[in-house]
């Protein structure tokens, strides 16, 4: 059954009521009857479906044709068909409005069941306060969100559901918001709190909204308990932070954990480089263990040819000459007494050239620097040659430059007496000699070249490593010593030393020494 309720029921039973009274004293021939069927198509107002109305409207329509019909003789047929269209349109009309009204209830009420379905249901919490703040309206989940039982908090103030430290300061806000009322989101950017009947404090989030009626502005809220968001988000915070701190072990292992491994790396090349320079160490000392297992088994060969040779001279000599006692015989005594100085100065050049090699392989020969004239320092050499040179041999000098040079002369001598005395060695009779000498620019360049028997290309590249000798003077008597000696000083003396040779036609030495500080 659809009912109007309150002041709306009964203005529209007193409307009714004055119509169908005015209708049948003014309208004429409109009968109590007619007007009674009126306010029974007006009173289906108050019963729900349309059939009624339809079927009440329906009849009075068929009663006002069967009565129109029974008193056509007492009335014109003119006033009686306008009587007839007249009551007959009162009728549709008057059950088209009360249609037309069944429609609009049945719409409001659907549009009130949907509003309070949707307020009775919502999982937010929704309240309606008026101006004061006292609570009109509160859903069942506002009630169960601030632990109220059902109807409880209507007619409370809404400071109730707020914490006591901030109650004082609400009403305040409350009015700022009634000046300027607005939709919006409360709390943005900080927490708010409620306060439930037990005195609990929990997160919410809240939205305000408000409309006017009469007059009267309204505020609605919706709440919502944000409880567990905030446990979800302290907890992901907190992991957030164990995470971070985690994150920070991790990196601190890892920064630890290179600067051991950068340590460890460090150490391990440290160790690497000591065992590479101790194989390096090891591989030099066996290469000189080998080196001087050779120059030892290349010393113990040539001692024992080069000595021998000499010795024996000196012993076939010295018997022979015991066999020319006579003065006739002096000129055969002398031969074989020139055979052994020879062999003894042989031998004693042979010792000089150990105990130089010796000297300098220890490091015990030093530099004595001086300031002499190369001019008088070549004339001597070339004076002191003479005694060694074959038959038909000639020494040719070749002078350019300063007088004065500055180096050590006595190293200089032994290298340039050394140069000569293999050009002479390696070269035949009748062949020359040619030393030439330029000081300029603070250098000395010497050039000793000779027309002997030259050096095999193949023999270069060893001719300064020690007791080595060419191929094509094994029959000659030598120690192979000469040229380390030479190089050696010449590495005292800050000097170079180069070589060109051609294979019977002769050698050439070149030396640069530039001139020392005094």
């Amino acid at each position: 059954m659809f009912r109007l309720t309150g002041s709306k029921a009964k203005v529209s039973v007193f409307i009714i009521f004055i119509l169908t009274i005015g209708l049948s004293y003014f309208l004429p021939g409109f009968t109590i009857i007619a007007g009674g069927f009126l306010v029974g198509i007006f009173l289906t107002t108050f019963i729900e479906g349309r059939q009624v109305t339809i079927i009440l409207a329906a009849s009075s329509i068929a009663i006002i044709l069967i009565m129109f019909f029974l008193n056509t003789q007492n009335i014109s047929s003119a006033n009686a068909i306008t009587q007839l269209i007249f009551k007959t349109l009162l009728v549709v009309f008057s059950a088209i409005i009360v249609l037309y009204m069944k429609i609009l209830y049945r719409n409001m009420r659907s549009d009130k069941t949907h509003m309070t379905s949707l307020f009775e249901n919502a999982t937010e919490g929704i309240l309606l306060t008026n101006r004061e703040g006292v609570i009109v309206l509160a859903n069942p989940a506002a009630e169960r969100i601030f632990g109220y039982p059902k109807g409880e908090l209507t007619g409370q103030p809404v400071e109730i559901l707020i914490p006591q430290k901030y109650r004082g300061h609400h009403p305040q806000l409350r009015s700022g918001f009634h000046g300027a009322p607005q939709d919006r989101v409360m709390g943005a950017g900080r927490d708010l709190q409620g306060t439930r009947k037990n005195g609990e404090s929990f997160p919410v989030e809240v939205s305000l909204s408000f409309y006017k009626q009469q007059n009267n502005t309204y505020v609605i809220a919706f709440i919502v308990d944000i409880t567990q968001r905030k446990e979800i988000e302290n907890n992901m915070l907190k992991q957030k932070k164990e995470l971070e701190k985690v994150t920070n072990d991790i990196r601190k292992l890892n920064t630890e954990l290179e600067a051991k491994v950068g340590e460890r790396t460090v150490i391990l090349r440290e160790a690497l480089m000591k065992l590479e320079q101790s194989q390096k160490e090891l591989s030099e000392a066996l290469d000189k263990e080998r080196e001087l297992n050779e120059i030892k088994s290349r010393f113990v060969s040539m001692a024992s040819h080069e000595f021998r040779t000499p010795l024996s001279t000196i012993l076939s000599s010295a018997s022979l000459i015991s066999k020319y006692p006579t003065t006739g015989e002096n000129e055969k005594r002398e031969k074989h007494i020139r055979r052994i100085k020879d062999s003894v100065n042989y031998l004693n050049e042979l010792l000089e050239d150990f105990l130089s090699l010796g000297k300098l392989e220890e490091g015990k020969v030093s530099i004595t620097i001086s300031t002499f004239s190369i001019k008088d320092f070549l004339a001597d050499i070339v004076d002191e040659m003479k005694d060694l040179l074959k038959k038909g041999q000639e020494i040719k000098l070749e002078w350019e430059g300063g007088e004065d040079f500055i180096t050590d002369k006595r190293m200089l001598k032994n290298i340039l007496l050394n140069l000569l005395s293999n050009a002479t060695k390696f070269s035949g009779e009748d062949k020359n000699i040619w030393i030439s000498v330029i000081n300029k620019d603070h250098s000395l360049l010497v050039t000793v070249r000779d027309e002997g028997i030259g050096i095999p290309e193949g023999d270069l590249p060893y001719l300064f490593d020690t007791f080595f000798r060419g191929k094509n003077v094994s029959n000659i008597q030598g120690t192979g010593l000469g040229l380390p000696i030479i190089k050696r000083y010449l590495d005292l003396l800050k000097g170079e030393i180069s070589v060109e040779s051609r294979f019977n036609q002769g050698t050439t030495f070149s030396i640069t020494l530039p001139a020392l500080e005094v």
